[in-house]
């Protein structure tokens, strides 16, 4: 039987959690193109899905189940960069963060390929995702997606310096209404942590692409260092119980206060 490639755990809030990166499986077929290197799964969201669990109640989360080396859930179906002019990786990635291959020499994904995971993964992931957004939007007339994601803290392949610890997105205000954009922007200033809107992370394809505040429906990304709550940022990439708990702490009254706004603009 095959696996799901994704799981969905529907709520009544009006906030749609999405995971687009914190899966880990590979089909045996695809496994066995990866290199020593790809193998690792070094680009993991890891445990992204374990830091949220619980922080708002009755949210609805969907989650891809499949590794982004398989599909990257978080890009144009098309295949344009998110990121004209910088590094960056594509719908399947031919190298890792560092810039190292992932494949073995010969084996790198085709246009065929890339056809058959689009359809296989990709597709019904955001099929998924989209149908969610329809369901709590007809319950409130409302619906914002907040996209949790998480990167290495250290990658000079892709920015200089260490990223800042809140890394928030919203395409320059054009997914979300300013005043969740402000929730999320004050409460990460305020919480001890460092913080950023819309640098070297803008928001992904699904922020883009989903948020259309004119139509009630808003999406925002954040993107954590993983330093903020993994005990290091190389394998194993374990979970910090301590460093997570307080990490938690913001993110909660960031998404507590986006409930809030989801809420009054209803009414």
């Amino acid at each position: 039987m095959t696996a799901p490639v994704f799981e969905v755990r529907q709520g009544s809030s009006p906030v749609i959690l999405g995971f687009p990166h914190t899966g880990t499986d590979v089909p045996v077929e695809i496994w066995e193109r990866l290199n020593d290197n790809g193998r690792i799964l070094a680009d993991t969201d890891w445990h992204i899905h374990r830091l949220y669990d619980g922080l708002i109640a009755d949210a609805t989360t969907v989650r891809a189940t499949f590794h982004r080396y398989v599909i990257d859930a978080n890009r144009d179906p098309n295949g344009s960069s998110l990121y004209p002019g910088q590094n960056t990786t594509g719908l399947i990635p031919e190298t890792d963060f560092d810039g190292k291959a992932i494949w073995k020499a010969g084996a790198e994904p085709t246009e065929a390929d890339i056809a058959a995971r689009r359809a296989a993964y990709h597709a019904p992931y955001h099929a998924a995702l989209a149908a969610e957004i329809a369901r709590v939007k007809s319950i409130h007339g409302i619906a914002v997606l907040y996209d949790c994601h998480s990167i290495r803290a250290n990658i000079p392949f892709l920015f200089d310096g260490r990223l800042p610890d809140f890394n928030i997105g919203t395409d320059m205000g054009r997914t979300c209404a300013a005043k969740i954009e402000a929730a999320a922007t004050d409460i990460a200033g305020a919480s001890g942590f460092t913080s950023i809107l819309n640098g070297r992370f803008k928001g992904g394809w699904t922020t883009r692409h989903y948020g259309q505040p004119q139509t009630g429906v808003h999406a925002i990304q954040m993107e954590l260092a993983q330093a903020t709550h993994l005990t290091t940022e190389v394998p194993p990439f374990a979970y910090d119980t301590a460093k997570a708990e307080a990490l938690r702490i913001p993110l909660k009254s960031i998404l507590s206060r986006i409930e809030q706004i989801a809420l009054d603009l209803i009414r």
